[in-house]
């Protein structure tokens, strides 16, 4: 538990210092420039292709996927995935009101309102597919499988990030600090969660 402690307040620290940088105007350069090479390479196909990988984050995909997982899941793994998912979605949209950055104005390959930072696409591919990375940790014993499963499923969250970038609703900046943001509250979620099962184990077996 306390490695991994160590990685949410690692994730955090970054997020808060990109946050910084970016209040004080002193990530412009790194973000147009990363920005404007991803716009360089479009295509047809590469529109395709994204338009359809960002909607593995859609808000109708997510709420499907996630009704479906809380009727499957186990209790503890039940609550843990819907505290998570929650507190997530709404950090988000805490923050994205705090900050209020404004979207790219590039031409824009979807329609999308709201602010750009952090990017709610990025912190939800955590929240769902860093689950399932959990789940696949915890219970595919499968070595060869486990490490293909957890392969296809940070590929999922990586294209998924690129594609707001690609379609010009989000610069890179607002997909990184989504990640680190998700990152650091799905661990931090995961520890108390635990320590918080523990104790009521513990309680139980004090009235047996």
């Amino acid at each position: 538990m306390k490695k991994s402690k160590n990685y949410s307040i690692l994730s955090f620290t970054c997020f808060v210092i990109i946050t910084i940088l970016l209040y004080t105007n002193n990530l412009g350069g790194i973000d147009n420039l990363l920005y404007n090479n991803i716009m360089s390479v479009r295509s047809t196909l590469l529109d395709f292709f994204f338009i359809n990988i960002t909607k593995l984050c859609n808000p109708l995909f997510i709420t499907i996927s996630s009704i479906l997982l809380l009727l499957i899941l186990r209790k503890d793994n039940r609550m843990f995935f819907g505290i998570n998912t929650i507190l997530t979605i709404i950090t988000n949209q805490v923050i994205k009101r705090l900050i209020r950055r404004p979207r790219p104005n590039h031409i824009r390959l979807i329609k999308e309102g709201g602010f750009s930072y952090p990017s709610g696409h990025a912190m939800i591919s955590i929240a769902l597919y860093g689950f399932l990375i959990y789940l696949v940790m915890k219970k595919i014993k499968n070595k060869y499988l486990k490490i293909s499963l957890i392969t296809l499923l940070i590929f999922i969250i990586l294209l998924v990030g690129i594609s707001r970038v690609y379609l010009g609703v989000h610069y890179p900046t607002d997909i990184i600090s989504g990640y680190l943001l998700s990152i650091s509250i799905i661990i931090t979620v995961k520890n108390y969660y635990k320590k918080f099962l523990g104790g009521i184990k513990n309680v139980k077996n004090g009235f047996e």
